[in-house]
């Protein structure tokens, strides 16, 4: 089954779809999100979004993907935008037009339908206002004691940039220094995760929030950490897959701001 077709298919399939529309190229899509054809999308009122997501290939005849992306957001009401492609190389640009997920090819049926929930949840975020569509803060009033020459410093979890591991010992780095707790870091890594700390490394914990850059090399992946003197820590074998996928699904980030 060719790939468009397959692709239509599986969103057919999926009780949450409704009507699944395709185009061979980016021009012939934009010809169908203009449209004004009742047959095509029913009749809507002037300000009502006609198209609720659009499942894109990065590579496409004509206009890429991640061109047709950049159409998109200038459209008073613009769609939804998935990428699906065979290449994970693109992941960090399809975030910085838009994106909500990134699938990468062959697509299941499992796959397609956590992305079609991330929609569902970004549309009913964004019904509640724009605040809604903000990811919760997390707790930052956590702080963390410090000992040290018979004195007991409290530092903040928003000042941690990443955390190494020591033994049974972890080492907190802030911007003006780094400090030894009694505290392992695989409980960190647990009692940190729904504030947006991440385990990339056996080694390491790192705050997404301050990733600014993702490199490739021949010895494998590596992170930037900004927030302060950049930073490079490695990441894992076993880290990278999650997260990619968390940087492609963090809204807040800002990539490539140093």
């Amino acid at each position: 089954m060719a790939g468009l077709d397959e692709m239509k298919y599986r969103l057919g399939s999926n009780p949450r779809v409704g009507r699944v529309l395709t185009a061979s190229d980016a021009a012939e899509a934009l010809r169908l999100l203009r449209s004004d054809d009742p047959d095509l999308f029913g009749q809507r009122d002037a300000d009502e979004s006609i198209v609720d997501a659009v499942f894109a290939d990065v590579s496409m005849p004509g206009l890429s993907g991640m061109e047709l992306a950049r159409v998109l957001t200038a459209f008073r009401n613009p769609p939804a935008l998935v990428f699906i492609t065979g290449h994970e190389e693109n992941a960090l640009e399809a975030f910085e037009v838009g994106a909500l997920d990134y699938i990468m090819k062959p697509a299941n049926a499992e796959r397609i339908d956590r992305a079609l929930r991330t929609i569902e949840k970004n549309k009913l975020q964004a019904a509640k206002g724009p605040r809604a569509l903000e990811a919760p803060a997390p707790d930052d009033e956590e702080v963390i004691p410090v000992e040290l020459a018979g004195t007991t410093r409290m530092i903040p979890r928003k000042d941690v940039r990443w955390v190494e591991a020591q033994g049974d010992y972890a080492r907190l780095h802030t911007t003006d220094g780094s400090h030894l707790v009694r505290i392992p870091l695989a409980q960190l890594e647990e009692r940190w995760a729904e504030a947006g700390f991440l385990r990339i490394h056996r080694s390491f914990l790192v705050s997404l929030s301050l990733v600014t850059e993702l490199r490739m090399s021949s010895s494998g992946y590596s992170v930037v950490l900004g927030g302060g003197q950049p930073k490079e820590l490695p990441v894992s074998r076993r880290h990278t897959r999650e997260l990619k996928d968390r940087l492609v699904r963090a809204p807040r980030q800002n990539w490539g701001q140093q």
